[in-house]
This record gives C-alpha cells, sequence and structure tokens, in this order.
C-alpha cells in the first residue's frame, strides 16, 4: 500500500447502538510468519519482527522487563506500538446525522511480546513468567487509565485461525477513549459488593463441583452458560473491580490461567484461542470484578449466531470441565 495509512475512525451503528471502528490500515498487517497455532515449537522465521535481536523491526519499546537498553536484547517481556493500530493518535471529522454518526478513533493500541522465544506461548510459560506478563499489562493498563482513557483492553489472538498475524506468541492492548458498551453492561450485570454475580458464581461452586477446573485463590471453570466449547471464565477470589488495580492476586490468576491454558493444549492439541480480560471502564457504573475469558475456536459460528447474537455451544460445560480436569497440564 502506497502513501500514508488513513487514521482509524469510530462510527456509530443505529440498529444495535454502538460504535464500530473502521481501520483499513489493519489490512497491510503480515500474515504467515510462524506458520502454525502461536508459540509452535521450532525454528522461528528469520525474519521475526518479535525476536531479539530484530528490535529496531519494530516502532520504540515503551517499555521492557529484564536487563539491557531500549531497543536491545536482554528484556523478558517488552512493550511495542502497534505498527497497524486498530485506535491512534489522529484527527479527523467529528459528528453527522443520526445515521452518519463519526469521530475520530483515538487512543493506544500496543504490542506485549510475552518472551524472547517464538516457542512458548503462555501455555508453556511457567507460573511466574505469566504473572510477569500479566503486571507487565497490568502496570501498562495503569499508564493508559492514567492518561484519562475509559477503558483498556487487553486481548491475545493465539493462532491465525484466532486472528494472530505473526507467530511468536504475543499479548495486545487497546485503550480507548470511550468505554466499549459491551464492557458496561457487564459491569452493570455483574454488580457490587453482597451483589457481585462473580463472587456469587465462585461461592455456588462449592455446592456445584462439576464445572470448577482449579480453584484457589483464583478460581478457573468452564461456565455453566458457555457460548463456545471448552470455554474458560477465571477470577481472582478477591473482589476487585477494575484489572489496573489489581495487586497480590495477580501470581495466583497467573498460575491458574498458566495451568487452564495448558490444559487445554494436552486435551485438544494446542487449539486456536482468543483470550480476553475483562475490567470495568473508569466512570462505569454498577461495580464489576475483573476476569479473564477464554474461547477456543473449537466450533464455528455460521448463520443462526451471526444473525441472532446467540451463541450455540456443542460440548456441555460440566462435560468439558471434567475432560480438563483429567487432562496434564
Amino acid at each position: 500500500m502506497s502513501g500514508p495509512r488513513p487514521a482509524p475512525e469510530a462510527r456509530f451503528d443505529p440498529l444495535r447502538g454502538r460504535w464500530v471502528i473502521v481501520a483499513p490500515g489493519r489490512s497491510d498487517r503480515p500474515h504467515g510468519q510462524g506458520a502454525g497455532a502461536g508459540g509452535t515449537p521450532g525454528a522461528p522465521p528469520a525474519d521475526c519482527p518479535l525476536c531479539p535481536g530484530h528490535e529496531a523491526a519494530t516502532p520504540p519499546e515503551v517499555a521492557r522487563t529484564g536487563p539491557g537498553r531500549p531497543g536491545e536484547p536482554g528484556w523478558r517481556v517488552r512493550v511495542v506500538p502497534n505498527r497497524y493500530p486498530i485506535v491512534a493518535g489522529g484527527t479527523g471529522p467529528s459528528g453527522g446525522d443520526d445515521l452518519r454518526r463519526r469521530a475520530p478513533a483515538r487512543g493506544a493500541h500496543e504490542v506485549v511480546v510475552l518472551s524472547p522465544d517464538h516457542g512458548r506461548s503462555l501455555a508453556r510459560l511457567g507460573d511466574a513468567e505469566v504473572a510477569e506478563v500479566l503486571l507487565v499489562l497490568r502496570d501498562r493498563a495503569r499508564v493508559h487509565a492514567g492518561r484519562g482513557r475509559a477503558a483498556c483492553q487487553v486481548f491475545v489472538n493465539h493462532g491465525p485461525e484466532a486472528g494472530a498475524s505473526l507467530g511468536h506468541p504475543h499479548a495486545q492492548l487497546v485503550a480507548t477513549e470511550w468505554a466499549p458498551q459491551d464492557l458496561v453492561d457487564e459491569a452493570a450485570r455483574i454488580g457490587d459488593g453482597p451483589g457481585c454475580v462473580v463472587c456469587a458464581e465462585i461461592e455456588r461452586h462449592r455446592a456445584e463441583p462439576a464445572l470448577v477446573v482449579s480453584s484457589g485463590e483464583a478460581e478457573l471453570w468452564c461456565p455453566w452458560w458457555s457460548g463456545t466449547s471448552y470455554e474458560l471464565l477465571l477470577a481472582p477470589r478477591r473482589h476487585r473491580a477494575r484489572f489496573e488495580d489489581a495487586g497480590t492476586e495477580v501470581p495466583a490468576v497467573g498460575a491458574a490461567l498458566r495451568d487452564g491454558l495448558a490444559r487445554l493444549d494436552s486435551l485438544l492439541g494446542d487449539p486456536p484461542y482468543n483470550l480476553g480480560i475483562h475490567s470495568r471502564p473508569a466512570g462505569a457504573g454498577g461495580g464489576g470484578h475483573w476476569h479473564v475469558h477464554v474461547w477456543p475456536r473449537v466450533q464455528r459460528d455460521a448463520g443462526f449466531e451471526r444473525a441472532t447474537g446467540t451463541l450455540v455451544t456443542t460440548v456441555d460445560p460440566a462435560d468439558a470441565a471434567a475432560r480438563l480436569r483429567r487432562s496434564r497440564s
């Protein structure tokens, strides 16, 4: 593509009452570097921009853990701006009528390289390494919250079928100046204090343990209302609304997350998946309880699901949890 990439733009969908983002520059992303589901063992491609020694192939880093100077090897976790952002700092027209409302899609989009090793996904890192990744993600969410951004969505696309364009395992963070409606609605439904739905679900598992994969300071389970096969939900027992405020619970969440992904890996052969950390947006009411979703891509949604928004699960969540408990992590 020649010339500057067009800036991302937010457009309002009057049928659903929410914003979508039009980001044509995303079509320039590389594809197929590091074939397989991401983190597949083997020699990395010689031109992988996320491997050590290729630091100059990315935009200048904004954070790292580990020794070494910025832009040089030695890092354990590395954060760089996304070269093909969903949101950016550009300007553009705002306003429009009821059918053509638009605004610049302002914000920040960052890539968090999980480790220097091209062949180690989250499932294949150690518990302490996953905790370090989560702490880096938390700290970046704090940075963007401090800059007045309304929401920071952390996610992982594992494997090409889940949307990953690079094989080197990485997470992403998109900070937006508006709060996505799904996150606002979810926080309102979760509630706060004694009425927190997540806390109530964890407590109910004492009497109904069939859905639980692992339990401790963080609970990992297959939700009774799963929208896809082998869906996982993970939450710290400590009630806290926002991921950027997370503290002592992070290592337990990291260990449970690594365990759950390793069980999926063992049972289903390293399936593609999407992972999202949900946190109450700034300014949203209704409480909330930060948590992690994992949506394996082991079934394909079709016309009914797309047309109605009603998801169909083909494996009973209790059966999925039992199989995962029996699998090796």
